[in-house]
């Protein structure tokens, strides 16, 4: 005899499923569906509005990097934009960097 299995159990023979194979489909598809309600329909929003906000930068604008910097923007190029981050200081940054575009005056109020 073994000591996790009684021998009954052993020599029984294997239980088969038949209940019905739509019914067992159930739970997958509603975890899909979940997947894609909560997690990959508002992440696909967010990038079109990024994308929509990127393409309508303009010469002017200030804004705030994914790294934190905070500019006015003096040149915009097909793929780069150049940051006046303070007197005299530009550093030139992908358009993909720009994480915001803020109100007029904030750099007024940061100094």
């Amino acid at each position: 005899m073994s000591f996790f299995i009684s021998d009954a159990m052993a020599a029984a023979a294997p239980a088969t499923a038949q209940g019905d194979p739509l019914a067992s489909l159930i739970l997958p598809i509603g975890l899909v569906i979940l997947f894609y309600f909560f997690l990959i329909r508002p992440q696909s929003k967010r990038q079109k509005e990024h994308k929509a906000m990127v393409a309508s930068i303009q010469k002017g604008e200030e804004v705030i990097t994914t790294g934190g910097l905070l500019g006015k923007i003096t040149n915009v190029g097909e793929n780069f934009v150049t940051l006046e981050i303070s007197k005299d200081a530009f550093i030139h940054v992908q358009k993909n960097s720009i994480q915001a575009i803020m109100p007029k005056g904030t750099i007024k109020e940061q100094q």
